[in-house]
């Protein structure tokens, strides 16, 4: 590799943006492709797959033969609110391979006991999300059932192009958050990409189930998320 995609890849690593190496292994030349840089041609369908499943491997297009070498940010997910179903899908995400971080500004709930070798922000939202901000591989899960504290980071986790999106609330507490994000200024397909009822329907009943159904839902958007955008999956 040479000394100029190396510089590339450090970058990318710091900035948490995917990157593929491209390698032609006829010829042996390289070409360095970013999450979003609107790649094309016959090979654009292999490199967003590999994007989604950060998986390496050979491809052919063209009748050629290609490795492609991806370079994932480590996949996080930050929950809003230090609730139990929270306390049961940081155990379950750190397990899948997640990095995971809580903010919740309410002392009564977010201890180091009840969140033992968690990242735990005890602060608000909006301050929080100042030194650790979102990105496009962020999944925001908002449980604290508190508008004053979930709407600003799910707004955020919207214009931030979040891979993943789900808030916890019954069809009225949903509704009104939407009437709230309106009124933010936000249209009807951003407002779509919310998962509430959060996870997937699994008629999951107890916090352990919940969150079960919630990290399913996180790999699901994960692994089918639109790769060729730089703001992540629209849908």
């Amino acid at each position: 590799m040479d000394v100029t995609h190396l510089a590339r890849l450090n970058a990318a690593r710091l900035s948490r943006v995917a990157v593929v190496l491209v390698t032609d292994l006829e010829t042996g030349t390289h070409r360095l492709v970013a999450e979003g840089d609107g790649f094309d041609g016959a090979i654009t369908a292999a490199i967003a797959s590999v994007f989604r499943s950060g998986r390496s491997g050979i491809v052919e297009a063209n009748g050629k033969l290609f490795f492609l070498n991806v370079y994932l940010p480590p996949p996080r997910i930050v929950i809003i609110g230090a609730v139990h179903i929270s306390q049961l899908l940081a155990q379950f995400a750190a397990l899948a391979g997640f990095d995971v971080r809580i903010i919740d500004p309410r002392t009564a709930f977010a201890t180091p006991e009840r969140f033992a070798g968690i990242d735990l922000r005890v602060d608000w939202p909006v301050d929080a999300l100042k030194k650790g901000k979102l990105d496009v591989h962020t999944a925001l899960v908002a449980v604290a059932h508190d508008p004053k504290i979930d709407d600003f980071p799910i707004a955020e986790a919207i214009r931030t192009g979040c891979f993943y999106v789900g808030a916890l609330g019954s069809t009225k507490t949903h509704t009104a958050r939407l009437e709230r994000l309106k009124a933010e200024g936000f249209a009807g397909a951003e407002l779509a990409r919310i998962n509430s009822p959060i996870g997937l329907n699994i008629g999951a009943e107890s916090p352990a189930e919940i969150a079960v159904a919630i990290l399913a839902q996180v790999i699901e958007a994960l692994r089918s998320r639109d790769a060729t955008s730089p703001k992540g999956d629209k849908r």
